[in-house]
């Protein structure tokens, strides 16, 4: 009998894509909450004993590990709903983007929470930076903007990949003091963000803004940045 268990974290931007991905291919997990500020797990440290983090995916009783790894072998293993594009090319530019996303907006919004003053106000800028290079590949991707989702009429793997960060608006806007203009200067993006959060599967997976505030704030603390 198939058992899928996710080691996660409510609050982690790569935990709800893997929530996001099981929830769209209709499988059936049991999920087991990880405390990011506290001591891991003995079974995290066991499945995952290189990077000792979430989010691990456990496919009867085997691990796999990295969010967009852990994304593409849930598309490759249940085929109810196929997530990546089908041509080769398209699937190349999914993988980019999300690549871009993880090194470079990623980066950016974790420089937002663990710094002040002049790093403060440069990751800001770089954050908006990496949304207007994110708003021309939707705008490429989706047509101009007659296609509704990065994956074109179809939510997919690159739609996943970059919807899990919204939830993190509202704690890189409080704790940089700044607004970010998506309707704008990123209007395309902000139309992709609401059809996004009107899906089920979206809707589950991200948590309420404070809450990631809260915790973004923590680490504050702990960076003694305040």
């Amino acid at each position: 009998m198939e058992h899928v268990k996710v080691l996660s974290s409510s609050i982690s931007a790569f935990t709800m894509r893997v929530l996001i991905g099981l929830e769209e291919k209709g499988v059936k997990y049991e999920y087991q909450e990880e405390n990011l500020l506290a001591k891991k797990s003995d079974l995290l440290l066991q499945m995952n004993p290189v990077y000792k983090k979430v989010p691990v995916l456990i496919h009867n009783g085997k691990p796999i590990c990295e969010s967009l790894i852990i994304l593409q072998y849930i598309d490759e293993t249940w085929d109810s709903k196929p997530l990546l594009p089908s041509k080769p090319y398209d699937r190349a530019i999914a993988r980019f983007w999300a690549d871009f996303a993880d090194k470079k907006f990623f980066d950016s919004g974790v420089r937002i929470v663990k710094s002040k003053d002049e790093a403060l106000e440069e990751a800001k800028h770089d954050m908006l930076e990496s949304l207007q290079f994110l708003e021309g590949a939707l705008k490429e991707i989706s047509a101009e903007g007659s296609l509704p989702f990065f994956g074109g009429k179809d939510f997919g793997f690159l739609d996943i990949a970059l919807i899990s960060f919204a939830s993190w608006f509202h704690a890189y806007e409080s704790i940089g003091n700044f607004k970010i203009p998506f309707e704008s200067e990123y209007p395309l993006l902000d139309a992709w963000v609401k059809r996004c959060m009107e899906r089920d599967s979206v809707k589950k997976a991200l948590p309420p803004a404070d809450r990631v505030l809260e915790f973004a704030l923590q680490v504050r603390k702990i960076y003694d940045v305040d």
